[in-house]
């Protein structure tokens, strides 16, 4: 038997979206820098197969990793931080723990017996857990040291009940050096003297106590520090030792968490209670580890600086809830600090730019397009369904016509090529069959392999390999001096639909260059990029989900240097982080 993997299970009481999934992120990211091996599992209570289904205004956005698994935010956070590639097993949902215990009662597995809850459901939920755990996630290929547990929703959630059993029953299969439960809780400030309440922590130790497993370590989500006495007084009611209870007070960002719990001491408290002193760590990696913290550390340092600012209109359907777009928010604020500025989102409601808005609503059209035309780079996002796409054109429009940096993802291609048929090759009733189905001219078009009969995971999904085409603007065009010259990209992709290959030559022949098309046919248009323009590029994949705080995403990295006006030194080969004693790349 191979080494013993160690577990550390991260749970939430008082409220929902109390940030276990940064706090694991964080935790992870504390164990990276000791040089460990690290992986992360997401459970989520809901009966869903994955997440593909679910409306990003419910339950924010649809990750997708390189397996083509769609899948919890948390995932993305998780690659992010830990710079792993995970898989769609690293998402534990009910619906597929039930689906695999009933496949196999209907294969006979069972032998007859009565399949239960317990010990069924429990024991799949821990057998998943143990062979996720071990399978390699790094470019080292070594298996985890350490697996991250994330436990969705919140203690006492009646679908939340068989996980946490499963968590209780698991602690004594890998046994008590092996399992550490970080427990994430609330401490609100109560009342016009702004006094730090700690009830709400202890009632969720206790329902968590009740049904048999103890925090050893308290992490108390707060908007200021401790006040005097707070941390004695957890420590006394939950029972758990001062070093154990960690205030995680609002930051400067979200980048700060990890140098907060660092500075209090996580590092100690965890090495302590799992004996990772024991761990063989080759040297190498232990040195890789303290460069990561040195650059992480530059990282957060200029997310806190007065760096000058660039503003990007996000144009969406989904911007009433930031979380929709996540990975986009990530992917800009890592280009920006990677290029030393500041991103400032200014969202637009793309249906908001249309002029069915400026007859019912004058005042949220005219500001809408406000915000457009003071933003110094356009960003048109992936989305589903009709609403807003004329407004999505007119801001592909706007950017083309006022040589405003612009990066289209998914249908923001899509979009783009539709306003430039209509506008620039007079096909004026182009549009996509996605909408218009019937449409006089298809700019885009349903994909021939894809099942129009099922919804969930029938899409274009996963990592798939596009080629810069052997042309001579695609050889020297921006985007593929931002990929680093590279002839072949591997990136993430979710659409079932695509450009029209047949008035693709036309597009061209007025400008408009699909510089990438994908590897395995050359037929499906992956990237593209308009002549004599500062920057407007579009692709077709989603390059957000590859973005790392160390090493931003190409594209967005080149619509941050446009926009700052950094793109041409940058392409040059000019150092724009010289100042920096340490520079940002992994």
């Amino acid at each position: 038997m191979g080494k013993q993997t160690k577990y550390i299970v991260v749970s939430g009481g008082v409220i929902s979206g109390i940030g276990k999934g940064i706090i694991a992120s964080s935790t992870g990211l504390l164990l990276k820098t000791l040089g460990l091996t690290v992986t992360s599992i997401k459970i989520d209570p809901y009966l869903n197969i994955d997440a593909g289904t679910l409306s990003p205004l419910d339950h924010g956005e649809v990750f997708v990793l390189d397996d083509g698994g769609e899948v919890d935010l948390d995932l993305g956070n998780y690659e992010r931080y830990l710079n792993v590639t995970l898989t769609r097993d690293n998402n534990i949902t009910t619906g597929k723990i039930y689906r695999e215990v009933i496949d196999k009662e209907r294969r006979g597995d069972y032998l007859g017996k009565t399949v239960q809850v317990v010990p069924h459901i429990t024991n799949a939920i821990q057998d998943w857990v143990e062979r996720v755990s071990r399978t390699p996630v790094s470019d080292t290929g070594r298996v985890p040291d350490v697996c991250i547990i994330e436990l969705g929703g919140t203690v006492g959630d009646i679908e939340s009940a068989p996980f946490i059993e499963a968590m209780r029953q698991f602690q004594f299969r890998v046994g008590h050096d092996n399992f550490c439960l970080i427990h994430v809780s609330l401490v609100p400030v109560v009342g016009a003297v702004g006094e730090q309440k700690t009830k709400p922590t202890q009632a969720s130790v206790r329902d968590l106590r009740g049904l048999g497993l103890s925090p050893d370590i308290l992490a108390c989500r707060s908007a200021q520090p401790f006040e005097d006495g707070i941390r004695e007084k957890l420590s006394m009611f939950c029972q758990v030792t001062p070093q154990q209870v960690f205030s995680v007070h609002d930051c400067e960002s979200l980048y700060h968490v990890p140098v907060l719990l660092r500075q209090q001491g996580l590092i100690d408290v965890l090495a302590k209670r799992l004996e990772l002193g024991q761990l063989d760590i080759p040297s190498e990696i232990a040195h890789e580890g303290e460069q990561l913290w040195a650059q992480w550390r530059e990282f957060a340092r200029r997310r806190a600086r007065d760096l000058d600012v660039v503003t990007i209109a996000v144009v969406g359907k989904y911007t009433y809830l930031a979380d929709s777009y996540i990975s986009v928010v990530k992917a800009l604020e890592h280009a920006a600090l990677n290029v030393n500025r500041q991103v400032k989102l200014s969202w637009v409601e793309a249906s908001d730019l249309e002029e069915t808005t400026m007859h019912k609503d004058p005042l949220k059209y005219h500001e809408a397009w406000q915000r457009l035309c003071a933003a110094h780079g356009i960003l048109v996002p992936g989305g589903f369904g009709e609403r807003g796409v004329e407004g999505k054109v007119l801001a592909a429009k706007w950017a083309r016509e006022h040589a405003v940096p612009y990066l289209g993802i998914c249908l923001g291609l899509q979009v783009a090529v539709i306003e430039f048929a209509r506008n620039v090759c007079g096909m004026r009733g182009a549009h996509s069959a996605e909408f218009r189905e019937a449409c006089e001219t298809p700019a885009v078009v349903f994909m021939p392999e894809i099942d129009r009969s099922t919804m969930g995971g029938t899409m274009r999904l996963g990592s798939r390999p596009t080629k810069f085409q052997d042309t001579e603007f695609a050889r020297t065009c921006m985007i593929k001096q931002l990929y680093g010259g590279e002839d072949e990209v591997h990136e993430r992709h979710r659409h079932r639909y695509e450009v029209n290959p047949e008035i693709v030559a036309e597009l061209e022949s007025k400008g408009l260059h699909f510089v990438g098309r994908d590897a395995e046919t050359g037929e499906r248009m992956e990237i593209l990029e308009l002549a004599d323009h500062p920057y407007f590029v579009a692709a077709q994949y989603h390059p957000e989900y590859l973005t790392r705080p160390l090493n931003p995403s190409p594209p967005f990295l080149g619509l941050l240097l446009a926009a700052s006006g950094q793109l041409d030194a940058y392409l040059a080969g000019q150092d724009l982080a010289a100042e920096s004693e340490t520079k940002l790349k992994m």
